[in-house]
Order: C-alpha cells, then sequence, then structure tokens
C-alpha cells in the first residue's frame, strides 16, 4: 500500500536548507532583515519552493492571536472612485497575505448594518474614509488599529492619515481659471459633513481673496446628478452678475452643472467654464469633456492599506500627502468677452 502524501513542514524546510526552524519562520514571516543573512534567506526560500511548502497559516494566526483581516470602511461601492480605493488597498493587502471585508453605507454615508458579532474578536484592523466616520463606533472600529482616509491629520481618530493632496488640487483648478480671465465664480459643493469637502471650500476662497475683483458664490447640493442640477440652476439664475466659472467637488457634480447650464440656454465652455475632481469614466463621456483632477483611487487605497500594515507592525506609515494633477479638457475656456475682467 502506498505510503499518504504529507505536506512538508518547517521543520522539512529547516533541514533541507541546514538551518534553524526559528530562521524560517523569519525568512518566510519577511522579517529576517538585519537577522539572518541574505545568503542564508535565499537559501530557505529556494528550499521551501523546491519542496511545495505553504505555510500553515491559520495556526500562525492562532498563534499570533492575528485573524489577517482588516474592515474597509467607505460610503458606498456605486461610485467608480471608492471601488478604486477597494481594488489598490485589497491588491497591497493580498500581496501581505490579508484579507480585506468592506464595509459600505447602502445610503452613500453613515451606519451600514455591522457585517460581524463582535468586530473587535474578527478584525485586526480598520481602514476607514472620514466620509463614513459615523459608522466606526457603530462596529467599534475606533477601537482597533484605525487608519483614515481624506482626514484632517491633527484631529482624526486614527493612528495615522492618508490624504490626496486635495488642497492643491483646488489650488490647480483656482489658478487655470484665473489665468483663463475668470473673476465671477460659483463653487457648487458636496452637502456633505466631511473634511475634505471642507478643505475645498476654504481653499478656494482663500485662493480667490488673494485676486482684487472675484465674486464668489456657493451652492449645496448631494453627490447626485439631479440634486446638482437643481441647485446650479438655482444659483446661476439668483440675483446679480453670473458667474462664468463653475468650481465642483465632484464630477457628478459637474455633470449636473452641464444639464444645468445646457436648461438656461449656457454653452459649456463658451459661456460657462465647468471644473470637476476625481476624473470619473464620467469625465470624458460628456461633451464637452470635463476638465477636472484627476485623483488616483488606486494609489490612494495602497497608500492607505501600506500606513495600515505599517501600524499593525509598530511601524510609523509615512505621511506625506498623494500628488494629484490638473487633467485640462474642453469645458473650460476665457469667460465671454463682456465678462472679462
Amino acid at each position: 500500500m502506498a505510503a499518504a502524501h504529507t505536506r512538508p513542514t518547517s521543520r522539512d524546510v529547516a533541514r533541507a536548507a541546514g538551518v534553524s526552524q526559528a530562521a524560517v519562520s523569519l525568512v518566510l514571516g519577511d522579517k529576517w532583515r538585519g537577522r539572518v543573512s541574505e545568503r542564508t534567506a535565499e537559501r530557505v526560500k529556494e528550499a521551501a519552493r523546491a519542496l511545495g511548502y505553504r505555510p500553515n497559516l491559520a495556526a500562525r494566526n492562532l498563534r499570533l492571536g492575528r485573524t489577517r483581516t482588516v474592515l474597509l470602511v467607505v460610503p458606498a461601492l456605486t461610485t467608480e472612485f471608492f471601488a478604486g480605493v477597494y481594488t489598490g488597498a485589497a491588491r497591497v493587502a493580498a500581496h501581505h497575505g490579508f484579507g480585506v471585508v468592506l464595509y459600505p453605507s447602502p445610503e452613500g454615508v453613515g451606519p451600514a448594518r455591522d457585517p460581524f458579532p463582535s468586530s473587535r474578536a474578527a478584525l485586526d484592523g480598520v481602514l476607514a474614509s472620514s466620509m463614513a466616520a459615523d459608522a466606526l463606533t457603530d462596529i467599534r472600529g475606533d477601537q482597533l488599529p484605525l487608519v483614515m482616509l481624506d482626514s484632517d491629520p491633527d484631529g482624526s481618530l486614527g493612528a495615522a492619515t492618508v490624504n490626496l493632496d486635495i488642497a492643491d488640487g483646488i489650488r490647480q483648478i483656482a489658478g487655470h481659471l484665473l489665468e483663463l480671465g475668470h473673476r465671477r465664480f460659483l463653487h457648487l459643493a458636496a452637502d456633505i459633513p466631511s473634511w475634505t469637502f471642507d478643505v475645498r471650500a476654504r481653499e478656494l476662497a482663500t485662493r480667490l481673496a488673494r485676486v482684487p475683483g472675484t465674486a464668489l458664490r456657493t451652492a449645496a447640493a448631494p453627490i447626485t446628478i439631479e440634486d446638482a442640477t437643481t441647485a446650479a440652476e438655482a444659483a446661476l439664475t439668483a440675483p446679480g452678475p453670473r458667474p462664468t466659472a463653475v468650481v465642483c467637488d465632484d464630477d457628478k457634480l459637474a455633470v449636473g452643472a452641464y444639464k444645468a447650464a445646457r436648461r438656461l440656454g449656457l454653452r459649456v465652455p463658451d459661456d460657462l467654464s465647468v471644473t470637476g475632481i476625481d476624473d470619473l469614466g464620467l469625465a470624458i463621456a460628456i461633451d464637452p469633456e470635463l476638465t477636472t483632477v484627476r485623483l488616483d483611487a488606486e494609489l490612494f487605497g495602497e497608500h492607505g492599506m501600506k500606513a495600515l500594515l505599517a501600524v499593525l507592525d509598530d511601524r510609523t506609515p509615512t505621511s506625506e500627502d498623494i500628488p494629484v494633477e490638473l487633467v485640462v479638457r474642453g469645458s473650460t475656456a476665457p469667460p465671454p468677452p463682456h465678462t472679462a475682467a
């Protein structure tokens, strides 16, 4: 009768590589640097490959008291942006042997149903958008190792924050429109209480205040095309000189501004310039294509997950904001001659 096939163990790897089991654990746990030589590490890896060794993660996790599972808390997965954040975060997590459980709010913001009977027992850490911060107390995520996305670094709940350089994105938009000659602006703002949207409003007002002769009008709307259309139409027909440029907090809001302009018989960009933020797929699906700030959602997710893994490993995450880029397309042009400053 043939002997049953047995799975190779770390002891087998140690024997094949001529090292101790402790050295095998260090190398295969990627904690060998500074503790064993590079030549020894390569020998262990080669022995593991030759034997077809796969670590018993379940047993290892029990020893470490870890589930190797993290929670990603986002407002909703109905948006292309947060789908990209998940993709980037999950890619980094998988590379380090972690799984990612999603916690999206069905209403876009606020709490959803707790995915676990006891989150603290089931999770190692939490990566959360500030737009869904209210959900953290419901799942007790604020009692776990936590990294916040798009959050005030001076008042964050988390052990670390990871931010896109939104302030610079607004500066790029304002500079572009001012250079074109615009002086009358409408800020179509996201009606969501969140640090990232506060930054946009504050930076835009600060930048325009430095230029004599500028005027800024603000209208707030939920991030839906229908609500944005209604808000933009009301703001563009309000008493006083009409704005010549609309700065939108989000590409979906910009689509609403397009629709409002069309209803009012205004042409984009001849009568009204429009800008967005995100660079979603719809930015090039509308006509003219939208001038917007490109936010790399996948890179954002990657940086967030790397920061959380650093926190879990008692390391200090990097704190630099992720650069953003203004993409100039057909929705911006100089204001009509009779309105130029």
